[in-house]
């Protein structure tokens, strides 16, 4: 009689838990490949850390700044069929000591820090002071990055920045955390090197509203509290939230660091100048300040800011960045060696992989599980 019951209840091929980018892409794939398909998203708005709200005319990134690169020509048009893309070139500036300095490190950098015009002489200094500072074996993130890079890089525009974000001193962060530190020696501010870069015109809700369209979407629905009775009404589902909360924490926390922001309408038609200029004095308690304005070339008569603060998660706050420390690569393997055994869950996206993850990743991601997917069945 339960079985009976069971297949009476089911009335969902997928349940996708999380409307962000990995669980939208799955729920367009799924239901355009036949499959029935329901959403449900925990916050009050679709797109997850993507969500923009308009704000004044502005569309204000509400979960940190989301500028879209790839070089994969396959990601670039998937994307391009639910919104068109601006021309937005992602050049952020960086401020020490009241001195401003572009980002990535590139010649303007060089010029700005040493005085020299040549990417011999930029070389020259570079090397000369791995040479004098670098470690061979370096044992934690501040020898990795002077390693790297030199001291006066490191202490100017890493050093102070890095330990904000994290909240520990660089010697006690691990040096895998920093692989490697691209030096441009030309005058080049693109802090992406991808050939495809830009963000949705009208901001990445709508993008996300297209990717929906024509499938069942419920918000303000916390799959973990009715976790049992989701699972009787569906056969399959995608779940895209914290790999830990799910198995209700069995072996411990994973560990993460959070922001808290401070949004600020201004008066004024521009404060700034740039979409993001980053704080890298450890003095100051944000890490950087995003006008949102700047990244759709908006005209408007204020503008509308956003301060990033970072700080320590705790239960409750918002998942940013995993702590890829020892400790918690332990844990993460022990969670996901439990959903590998899983019949009919499927894991995916930041949170349920505990890991970084870009957007265009995040896509490439989805893609592909649905493929498997669409290809077992």
């Amino acid at each position: 009689m339960t079985g009976q019951i069971d297949r009476f209840m089911i009335q969902y091929d997928y349940l996708i838990v999380g409307s962000g980018l990995f669980g939208s892409v799955c729920a367009r794939e799924l239901t355009d490949a036949g499959f029935k398909c329901l959403v449900i998203e925990k916050r009050n708005h679709i797109g997850g850390n993507v969500y923009t709200e308009s704000i004044e005319g502005i569309n204000v990134h509400k979960y940190g700044a989301h500028i879209f690169h790839t070089d994969d020509k396959n990601i670039w048009n998937y994307v391009n069929k639910y919104a068109e893309f601006n021309r937005y070139t992602n050049s952020p500036l960086g401020l020490h000591k009241n001195k401003l300095y572009n980002l990535p490190f590139n010649m303007n950098t060089f010029y700005q820090l040493w005085g020299v015009s040549k990417p011999s002489e930029a070389r020259e200094i570079i090397e000369k002071q791995i040479k004098e500072f670098g470690f061979k074996n370096p044992k934690n993130l501040e020898e990795q990055a002077i390693s790297l890079v030199g001291k006066d890089i490191y202490e100017i525009f890493i050093k102070g920045y890095t330990e904000k974000q994290w909240g520990r001193s660089a010697l006690d962060l691990p040096a895998f955390i920093i692989k490697r530190l691209p030096l441009r020696f030309t005058y080049d501010n693109n802090y992406f090197s991808d050939k495809y870069q830009g963000i949705p015109i009208g901001g990445y809700t709508p993008m996300i509203e297209n990717m929906l369209k024509g499938i069942e979407v419920k918000t303000n629905v916390d799959f973990l509290s009715d976790k049992k009775q989701w699972i009787k009404q569906t056969k399959n589902i995608v779940y895209t939230g914290a790999l830990d909360a799910f198995y209700n924490y069995q072996f411990g926390v994973l560990e993460y660091r959070s922001l808290d922001f401070n949004n600020e309408s201004i008066n004024i038609e521009n404060y700034q100048g740039n979409a993001v200029v980053n704080y890298l004095d450890k003095n100051v308690p944000y890490t950087r300040i995003i006008e949102h304005k700047h990244f759709e070339f908006g005209n408007q008569k204020s503008t509308y800011i956003t301060k990033e603060y970072p700080k320590e998660w705790q239960m409750g706050d918002e998942r940013y960045y995993p702590i890829n420390d020892d400790k918690n690569s332990v844990l993460s393997k022990l969670y996901k060696d439990l959903a590998l055994k899983e019949k009919s869950v499927f894991f995916g996206g930041r949170l349920a992989e505990y890991r970084y993850y870009d957007m265009h990743q995040v896509i490439a991601s989805a893609l592909s599980l649905v493929k498997k997917l669409s290809n077992d069945d």
